[in-house]
């Protein structure tokens, strides 16, 4: 057993800002709200529903989560973000259409009350959909300042004790890294000189690491994952995580792809289609969006499968992702997926998977989750890049020159091993041999 770390209590309330306040934001603060009211439960949060073994298995030791951990209690949560549009969430939830109007309107007059701030906006990085509730800032710079007094006056307003900001926008347009990218000084050169491959997404990271909020973002941008805004959060002792929340088609990859790979199956090919409805379909119908996309969801099964090392059974694998605009589906995503595969003398086989989901419902406990251990990371002196939190996410960040595990089932080892370390318990390894050298 180590010595457990020291982390500081979960006093007071804990602001969750969203930067996007649509389906998935909407869907997420309407769900607390209705578990807080005993309508509804968590379904989905390992933070709230979760269980985590201690010491052997024969200790019969199963805590839930957040009785073992020091975790901020669901009703001291206050809500807020921004958005290209003005209407509150009540009328945003609505539109969505993702939760029954009967359970909306007995949530009524909380989500009237959140109203969105004003957003950072900029039609190259994101160009199929229009609003009005935009920020309208000289330079980027600017932008992130007026961000930072948003951030500032939010906490004061609402007595928050603490701030977590996980970005729950669209994706935005392919970008790759560049020098601008490379130094906190460069970048901050580049938001006063209103530098092109600055993205919105980017501003709004910088403005919560400078204002020591943890950051989490939910989409395949690059946003915080640039050496710059590395260096500035290890500096201000700030956690940040990304990249793109794991929930319908990419779920199901890193659930399958580490079954098969166990099993040494080998596959021919990986076919996969998806057809959605929503703003995010919208949004990735544009081919600058969709590339971001694409690269974030084909990068999960090369990692599982490890095609290097098993060469004769993943090298040639043709692997195919496509994202359909599809209005009558709604947040109603549907994916298809073709996997031929290959066992015992080579003879073929194959598996086919129809995934009738629905985002947002997948997405709201990941953002719950993700603001939670976030703030745990923050009391917890954790700094920097949080990779334990990758069984969240579809492009797991890590420190560079380091692969990302994109196995479920190792992400979860990973993610509860952490929680042992910091409440000082025994890391399992699963070897189990001591229970038989006992005899």
């Amino acid at each position: 057993m180590s010595s457990k770390i020291n982390i500081q209590e979960p006093k007071g309330k804990l602001g969750i800002l969203t930067p996007g306040m649509g389906a998935v934001s909407t869907t997420f603060m309407a769900g607390v709200i209705a578990a807080n009211k005993g309508i509804g439960k968590p379904i989905g949060s390992i933070s709230q529903m979760g269980k985590i073994r201690l010491g052997k298995r024969t200790d019969d030791r199963n805590p839930k989560v957040n009785e073992f951990v020091p975790l901020v209690s669901m009703k001291d949560m206050v809500f807020g973000g921004w958005d290209i549009f003005s209407e509150n969430t009540y009328d945003a939830a609505m539109r969505a259409g993702v939760l029954d109007k009967e359970l909306l309107y007995s949530l009524k007059d909380e989500l009237l009350a959140i109203k969105p701030m004003s957003a950072v906006f900029d039609p190259d990085f994101v160009k199929n959909i229009k609003g009005e509730n935009i920020k309208n800032e000289k330079s980027k710079m600017d932008a992130a300042k007026a961000l930072m007094a948003d951030i500032k006056n939010f906490k004061t307003e609402n007595n928050c004790d603490r701030l977590v900001i996980v970005w729950c926008a669209s994706t935005e347009v392919y970008t790759e890294e560049l020098d601008i990218h490379k130094s906190i000084e460069k970048f901050e050169l580049a938001l006063k000189e209103n530098h092109p491959a600055i993205s919105p997404s980017m501003i709004y990271a910088y403005a919560s690491i400078k204002s020591g909020v943890p950051f989490a973002n939910g989409a395949p941008n690059l946003t915080v994952d640039i050496p710059a805004l590395i260096e500035l959060a290890n500096k201000l002792n700030v956690p940040i995580a990304g990249k793109d929340f794991k929930t319908g088609q990419t779920l199901m990859k890193t659930i399958l792809g580490p079954g098969l790979k166990t099993r040494l199956l080998g596959i021919d090919g990986w076919f996969s289609t998806n057809i959605l409805g929503n703003r995010d379909g919208e949004v990735l119908d544009d081919a600058g969006a969709f590339k971001t996309k694409e690269v974030s969801k084909l990068s999960v099964l090369d990692s599982i499968l490890e095609p290097g090392k098993y060469p004769e059974l993943y090298k040639d694998m043709y692997h195919k992702v496509r994202i359909n605009y599809y209005p009558p589906k709604g947040d109603d995503k549907e994916s298809w997926d073709n996997i031929d595969i290959f066992g015992w003398l080579g003879y073929k086989m194959q598996i086919k998977v129809n995934f009738l989901c629905k985002d947002s419902i997948l997405a709201a406990p990941v953002v719950l989750d993700l603001a939670i251990f976030m703030d745990l990371a923050q009391r917890a002196d954790m700094k920097g890049i949080q990779e334990w939190l990758s069984f969240y996410f579809k492009s797991p960040q890590t420190k560079k020159g380091l692969e990302p595990l994109h196995d479920i089932f190792l992400q979860k080892i990973k993610l509860e091993n952490t929680l042992r370390h910091l409440m000082g318990e025994t890391l399992i390894n699963h070897l189990g041999l001591d229970y038989y050298e006992e005899d």
